[in-house]
């Protein structure tokens, strides 16, 4: 125990090294630095609820809607005591001088026509200095006055007309109550609530997974690469300690290290994603409780041994990648088919349901053993454990066959010579090769 316990300090020692610290400080600043500025343009876009007026018309109505405006929760700010005179281009040159984004000019006779029950334009100008966050949130503004106005004006009519019923009972008569219905649970909800909910849940553990594996296994690839290419492989294997043993040594340590640059990530990410919601936690409210929709502690459990088992089968498939690459340049092309394998599951859990795909395409996709954990958040959430039981029996069976194979791989002598080669076959006596 005492010489793997050394072996395993090794591994990990050579995989720590002084530019994995520096990336990973470096990522996890760049994560604040990101979330900070979208942070302040989202602040930006929030306070350009300004809205400058010019009021043409001088109309007790004119006024009196924009008065409105204010309790729409808009801030009015009159141009008729900026601009010398009632000029709508002064007022238009005034705006892009003074850093204005949105300038509302109601026209003259604007009063008039409306109580007429004539259709009267408005004229809106939205100042773009930029395409950031806060520019999109002003484009949002030009629907949002002109519907506060056409609400505000449309129920003034209604009441003086038929002043005994609410406006809004006659504009929608009809009114929807929904249910939510999650296995056999039912609630009075929305399931907009319901889905944007688990979806907030449920996002890092995709984010996170990847990240794990890919720098896992990229870890794992280029170590054994690496010792192949400078011969330390050959040294190593003469030591007095089961070579079964050192494939363990090996996985294990990159597992640990990929585990604590996963925690690292996530740090990162989620002060990433505390500065594009603004700080604001996602909550379980009462539609969520009542539908059961939370992570008990035997779901947690499934959820975390499904992701390590997920991470066992990357590490172990790396190894056998590991051994055929002839070198540090072969390894980083034998990461390709380990980029593939998760990049597929993880767009199709991102983006579809995995039930939905048809039978043929969906056998072919389960069979991807980082498939699994993928979806397991979604199903912990939904109560379906059989079906993560089922993708946890099947990864470790992967994960046994692997290692099985890795574990025969290094028994021989073949491990020092194996390498895929892409290329024309070489001379024999450069050793053995497994060729495409």
């Amino acid at each position: 125990m005492k010489k793997f316990n050394n072996l395993l300090k090794k591994e990990i020692k050579e995989l720590v090294t002084a530019q994995l610290i520096i990336s990973l400080v470096f990522t996890l600043l760049l994560f604040n630095f990101m979330g900070s500025i979208t942070k302040g343009e989202i602040e930006k876009g929030i306070k350009l609820r300004d809205v400058y007026v010019l009021n043409l018309d001088d109309s007790s109505l004119s006024k009196e809607v924009l008065n409105n405006l204010s309790f729409a929760g808009f801030k009015v700010n009159l141009m008729n005591n900026l601009v010398e005179e009632k000029n709508k281009e002064k007022a238009i040159d005034y705006a892009k001088n003074n850093d204005i984004n949105f300038l509302l000019v109601i026209p003259d006779g604007f009063g008039q026509s409306i109580s007429k029950f004539s259709p009267m334009e408005i004229e809106v100008y939205s100042i773009i200095r930029s395409f950031s966050i806060g520019s999109t949130v002003n484009s949002e503004m030009v629907n949002q006055v002109v519907n506060a106005l056409n609400r505000y004006i449309s129920n003034n009519f209604l009441k003086e007309k038929i002043p005994n019923i609410d406006p809004e009972e006659l504009k929608n008569p009809i009114r929807s109550k929904e249910y939510v219905i999650v296995r056999d649970k039912m609630a009075e909800g929305s399931s907009a609530e319901v889905t944007n909910f688990v979806q907030m849940q449920s996002i890092f553990i995709p984010i996170i997974l990847m990240i794990v594996i890919m720098y896992s296994s990229q870890m794992v690839l280029s170590a054994i690469a690496v010792e192949k290419q400078d011969k330390t492989l050959e040294t190593l294997l003469t030591v007095p300690i089961s070579r079964r043993q050192i494939v363990v040594a090996k996985m294990l340590g990159a597992g640990i290290v990929g585990l604590i640059s996963a925690l690292i990530y996530m740090f990162g990410y989620r002060s990433f994603m505390s500065g594009i919601t603004g700080g604001v936690e996602i909550n379980s409210t009462d539609l969520i409780q009542k539908l059961g929709l939370q992570f008990t502690p035997y779901g947690y459990t499934l959820l975390g041994v499904s992701l390590f088992l997920a991470i066992l089968c990357a590490l172990a498939l790396s190894t056998i990648l590991g051994v055929l690459a002839e070198d540090l340049k072969g390894a980083q092309s034998m990461s390709l088919p380990m980029v593939l394998l998760v990049m597929i599951p993880y767009f199709l859990s991102m983006f579809s349901d995995i039930n939905s795909l048809s039978l043929p395409i969906k056998i072919i996709v389960m069979a991807i053993p980082f498939t699994h954990p993928f979806v397991a958040s979604q199903n912990v959430l939904l109560r379906n454990y059989n079906v993560i039981l089922y993708g946890i029996i099947y990864m470790l069976i992967v994960f046994l066959i692997l290692i099985f194979i890795a574990a025969r791989i290094f028994s021989t002598d073949r491990v020092l010579t194996m390498k895929l080669s892409f290329g024309r076959r070489k001379s024999s006596t450069e050793g053995k090769k497994v060729g495409l």
